[in-house]
């Protein structure tokens, strides 16, 4: 058996939790269920980001990292929660504890999602659907929580698969069946391909997999750039990467390009507070906190710059985060400059005899 024929036995599930604040808050105060909530944000509409709403407030167009201002207009009636992260870290160490019964081949990627590799599990089911009907269900009777789960040959597939039929759902792509249910993706659900990326592949006609698998890999790379590569590839069914377990965090960030370039200062301060909401939540979901924080601007030309500013305390705050972006983008002088993407990310983190550190209070600049 050559090395691409090993790769294609593989037995991947993602697993992905449904709602998994929102969940945590509607279980733990039943005076909760049934209704629209958002973890996060400020019931004022004031500031603040939503960190995950509840499918009730879904059916409204709430979702994660908008601006409670947005989310307060879709849904007037909405809840706001204050998120509880200790509470929702010890609900995914027991859920990473159900995983361990099954693998040890766990790359979670936030408190809500992992995958696993069961190609050869430890009680010797041999059925990567029946692992995943068994995870569901203990999560199911020890937690009184529901998760989504995708069953395929690799990551990729397995990852698109778990959101295919949420909440509470379980999808198997098989072998046979992966470049045909590939080809008929949309653009959009492809996992990294944004609003912007799938507007531009949208423009040029291409709508699912199987447009994408009509260009070379040339042409894709030429309208792409490097992700041409990726594109190529995955459109064939072709997902090499290993689940890779305990894998360590070296930043956590995130970055938006824009529908049309942003001219004013004020607008990317809006987009950087945008930015911040979601570094900051995804900092509190892996419990990590770092001393240097980078922005990175792209301009309409495409050229790129980054720059940085190093504390000796960790950064932990929202509030701090925007201040520092701001800075930064100030010091960076870009007056007359067209911006098309801004991102923000958080590195340097602290080590596990450190993690007790004091909130950092630096006076900026």
């Amino acid at each position: 058996m050559d090395q691409k024929e090993q790769h294609k036995q593989r037995k991947i599930i993602h697993i992905d939790m449904d709602s998994f604040y929102a969940s945590v808050e509607q279980r733990d105060n039943p005076s909760l269920k049934g209704k629209a909530i958002a973890v996060g944000g400020s019931p004022e509409g004031r500031g603040g980001v939503v960190a995950t709403a509840s499918y009730e407030a879904r059916k409204f167009g709430v979702h994660s990292a908008m601006p409670s201002k947005r989310a307060l207009q879709l849904c007037p009636h909405l809840i706001f929660v204050y998120p509880r992260f200790a509470a929702y870290k010890e609900v995914s160490r027991h859920i990473r504890e159900i995983f361990r019964r099954y693998t040890d081949l766990i790359q979670p990627l936030s408190l809500d999602e992992a995958y696993l590799d069961v190609t050869e599990d430890k009680l010797g089911i041999g059925s990567a659907i029946d692992i995943a009907m068994e995870i569901k269900q203990a999560i199911k009777d020890e937690l009184n929580l529901t998760a989504s789960a995708g069953v395929s040959i690799n990551k990729f597939v397995a990852k698109v698969a778990s959101d295919m039929d949420k909440p509470d759902g379980l999808t198997f792509i098989g072998p046979s069946k992966i470049e045909r249910f590939i080809e008929q993706l949309p653009v959009e659900k492809f996992h990294g391909v944004g609003k912007v990326t799938a507007e531009k592949m949208k423009i040029r006609g291409l709508h699912k997999g199987a447009d994408l698998k009509k260009l070379t890999e040339g042409e894709l790379v030429h309208l792409f750039g490097k992700s041409g590569h990726f594109f190529y590839k995955i459109v064939r069914g072709i997902d090499h990467r290993p689940v890779q377990a305990n894998q360590e965090t070296k930043s956590i960030g995130a970055e938006d390009t824009f529908s049309e370039d942003l001219e004013l200062l004020t607008e990317m301060n809006e987009e950087l507070c945008k930015i911040a909401g979601t570094v900051c939540n995804r900092m509190e979901q892996h419990r990590l906190y770092g001393r240097t924080l980078t922005i990175k601007i792209k301009f309409s030309d495409f050229k790129q710059i980054t720059r940085s500013r190093s504390f000796s305390e960790p950064i932990r705050e929202l509030d701090m985060i925007i201040s520092i972006a701001e800075a930064l983008l100030v010091a960076a002088d870009i007056s007359g400059k067209k911006v098309r993407l801004l991102g923000i990310s958080i590195s340097n983190f602290l080590r596990p005899e450190e993690s007790t550190a004091k909130l950092y209070q630096p006076t900026l600049f």
